[in-house]
């Protein structure tokens, strides 16, 4: 993912509710969210070149995702996928925190990450870029956040903007479609607003959108999930652009439930 919204023990009865895009080359092959034949306890979307994801859940209220930090000169060709993060946590039974003390030791192998992880009692937020502070690898307080492209509640504007309309949403009670909407916005906030991580002018406007469109790039799905009391989970997946390229037939307007 690279914009996620999320209410975490805000919603009685709903501890987690999170809404967010991924955004990635269109020519990068991946399957939809699906139930995995490997690994029948996760569903989630599949990166059919490293075999990791960007989100999911598990039949036993497990819930993880990630998003990339944008630091260019930091990039490196040969850093191990950062979907295998989230995969690695579904498919397994450790703990939220004994996962993350397993991954930190080796989080510099990676290019920059932000990672959740969790299940409907506790949810941690961890990065590779962020200090070891009193947030960074441990339990999130209640609240509603947002993350993009840099750590946690980086006040990037279309963080600022989706988590304003995001609290709104939940306030009315809004159903899915709701969600959906406000994740399709392809409005660019003007220049002086703008974020400079060290991609040109261009390619900054191009990443600011909520709902980004670019001829090679861009959002290719949107996800909503609802972790549940009493350790049920929906995922709702709606295809945006570059999926249905990947030759497979896409209808997930329904939720999965488990």
């Amino acid at each position: 993912m690279c914009l996620i919204v999320f209410a975490w023990q805000v919603i009685p009865g709903m501890p987690l509710i999170a809404a967010g895009n991924r955004d990635e080359f269109y020519d990068r092959p991946a399957m939809p969210a699906t139930w995995w034949t490997d690994h029948p306890n996760v569903y989630a979307g599949r990166d059919l070149r490293c075999g990791g994801t960007w989100m999911g859940i598990t039949r036993d209220g497990r819930f993880a995702a990630v998003t990339n930090i944008r630091a260019p000169s930091q990039k490196r060709d040969n850093a191990p996928s950062r979907g295998m993060l989230v995969s690695d946590y579904l498919a397994g039974h450790t703990s939220a925190e004994e996962y993350i003390a397993s991954i930190a030791p080796k989080a510099g192998e990676f290019n920059g990450f932000n990672l959740l992880v969790g299940d409907a009692e506790k949810l941690i937020w961890y990065s590779n870029a962020a200090p070891d502070d009193e947030r960074n690898g441990r339990t999130l307080a209640p609240g509603i956040y947002g993350l993009s492209n840099a750590t946690l509640d980086t006040p990037w504007p279309k963080v600022v903007k989706t988590k304003a309309q995001f609290a709104s949403l939940l306030c009315q009670g809004a159903p899915d479609d709701a969600y959906f909407e406000m994740l399709t916005d392809c409005t660019r906030p003007s220049d002086c607003r703008l974020p400079r991580t060290g991609v040109s002018i261009e390619w900054e406007r191009i990443l600011s959108a909520v709902c980004i469109d670019s001829p090679d790039y861009g959002t290719r799905t949107s996800t909503v999930v609802k972790l549940l009391a009493g350790k049920t989970a929906t995922l709702h997946e709606r295809p945006v652009r570059g999926i249905q390229d990947a030759g497979y037939a896409v209808d997930q307007r329904n939720p999965c439930r488990i």
